[in-house]
């Protein structure tokens, strides 16, 4: 029987184990101890050597236990959250325990009936684990660390079983979704690429709205949007894939949105870190979201395109940035809320508010109560306090969080799990939101709803004035805007 190996004794601080993880296990074969015959059916073969996957190391504990060790985020050993692994040549009705043994994170819904994801070469539809088979607890083998412990019986010899911290969304489905959506050829979609990766992968920008919007000379009211800053949290991809669906449907709120609203959208921020299967970090181990003040056009060559953008579009004086929304998924706490800032101007701080309680409105899944207005000092590099630094008194900078696991509705106490479905319904109804905060409403009465046209080289002819949204009775401000980022003080983000 082989001894449990030891973790650190203090999670998040180096490896979680004293031997260094260097990579992903690569169709790892686990024969017994002291076992010198021939492989053979149950002897299970271990694999995370494909894109998003994640397992470092695996221990035989015995017969039917298994430690299972989360490789690292690539050059920074303090994440250890996200595993997604596969396991074949197994025998009917073998009953297994693993155990994730090196989580770096004390805290984690686990706690509160999260399961992992688990589907299989017969069954390719993701589901959770049954709760009561999942235990969370502190391990006296494991120097008191944080262990996540499941169990499981392989029923289809055939298959292979496929674990997930939870729905994983690769960067090739990312840019299958993309492709899709350009090949049907829409008027009002465009896609370009605002960069590359380290590892030259692509940093798309989306743009939604009707062509008339971009013509030289149209005011444009700007809502832009990320996700995925940080790879393992694969919630906000399908939050994020919610409203872009939406927002390209022949919807008649989706119509009134794209003829009032210009859409930028960069849906991926971190694809390196992505298709590499880190939980937080980029391909040379940086926390992209706490580098906002000052990206590196080398070492974080996509966080610096979409600043660039974004910089230059608030010193377009054509151009009103009214929204900025970080999408992302919360590993302890249930729904969807949002962080916001806190500003000295009180009626500024009191309309930052409006959008959530409209969305709270709209989305069941969404807690107003959740929602909170913070300027900690750890949060500084982050796209919502840079942004909510930079940018003048008509915009408003949010992230957006979505549990790993579950929502609760209003008046009960049980639990939802999230399904992808699930996700995305949430991303719909936050494209539905805008509606409510510009007052667009009366506007659905008069929509016909139009077939999408297929673009053309040269934009038609502007025919609809742009709205100004009436939610706000303050003026634009366009004329006060500073000319340069130059001009605020970068210690001081409000």
């Amino acid at each position: 029987m082989a001894e449990r190996s030891q973790t650190a004794p203090e999670a998040g601080n180096n490896t979680g184990n004293d031997d260094v993880i260097g990579g992903n296990v690569s169709k790892y074969m686990v024969l017994p101890t002291g076992y010198c015959g021939q492989p053979k059916k149950g002897h299970l073969i271990f694999d995370a050597c494909f894109e998003s996957g994640n397992l470092g190391r695996v221990d035989q504990v015995s017969e039917f236990e298994y430690d299972l060790f989360i490789r690292p985020d690539t050059c920074n050993p303090r994440f250890r959250v996200w595993f997604n692994f596969t396991v074949e040549n197994v025998k009917e009705s073998q009953r297994v325990i693993f155990n994730i043994v090196n989580f770096s994170k004390t805290k984690s819904l686990y706690r509160d009936g999260m399961a992992p994801m688990v589907k299989s070469t017969s069954r390719p539809k993701w589901q959770r684990l049954p709760p009561k088979n999942v235990y969370y607890y502190r391990c006296p083998d494991h120097r008191k660390n944080y262990v996540m412990s499941f169990a499981f019986c392989f029923d289809q010899e055939e298959d292979t079983y496929q674990f997930a911290y939870c729905y994983p969304y690769t960067y090739t489905r990312f840019q299958h979704y993309l492709d899709s959506l350009q090949k049907r050829n829409m008027n009002y979609f465009f896609r370009e690429q605002l960069g590359q990766s380290v590892q030259q992968r692509q940093l798309d920008l989306l743009t939604i709205t009707s062509p008339e919007n971009l013509r030289e000379g149209a005011e444009k009211k700007v809502i832009f949007i990320t996700g995925r800053v940080h790879p393992g949290e694969t919630p906000s991809s399908f939050v994020c894939q919610g409203i872009i669906d939406f927002l390209v449907s022949n919807h008649p709120i989706a119509c009134i949105l794209r003829e009032h609203l210009v859409f930028k959208i960069a849906p991926m921020l971190n694809p390196d870190g992505v298709y590499l299967g880190n939980y937080r970090c980029s391909l040379m181990g940086f926390d992209l979201n706490r580098h906002w003040l000052d990206p590196s056009p080398w070492a974080h060559p996509t966080l610096h395109g979409v600043k660039q953008l974004i910089i230059q579009m608030y010193n377009d004086p054509q151009t009103s940035l009214e929204f900025y929304i970080d999408i992302h998924a919360h590993s302890t706490m249930m729904n969807g809320f949002m962080y916001g800032n806190i500003f000295e101007d009180e009626e500024r701080f009191q309309r930052q508010a409006i959008f959530p309680k409209l969305l709270c409105q709209n989305a069941e899944d969404f807690s107003y109560s959740s929602t909170s207005f913070n300027r900690d000092a750890v949060k500084a590099g982050t796209g919502r306090r840079f942004l909510g630094g930079l940018l003048d008194h008509t915009s408003y900078c949010y992230t957006l969080e979505v549990s790993f696991y579950s929502y609760i509705t209003g008046g009960t106490t049980a639990a939802v799990p999230y399904t992808e479905e699930a996700y995305m319904k949430l991303g719909r109804n936050v494209a539905r939101t805008f509606l409510d905060y510009y007052r667009l409403n009366p506007l659905l009465e008069k929509v016909a709803v139009p077939m999408p046209k297929p673009r053309k080289e040269k934009p038609p002819p502007y025919k609809h004035p742009f709205l100004r949204g009436p939610a706000s009775n303050h003026p634009n401000g366009k004329g006060d805007k500073k000319s340069s980022v130059n001009h605020k003080d970068p210690s001081n983000p409000f």
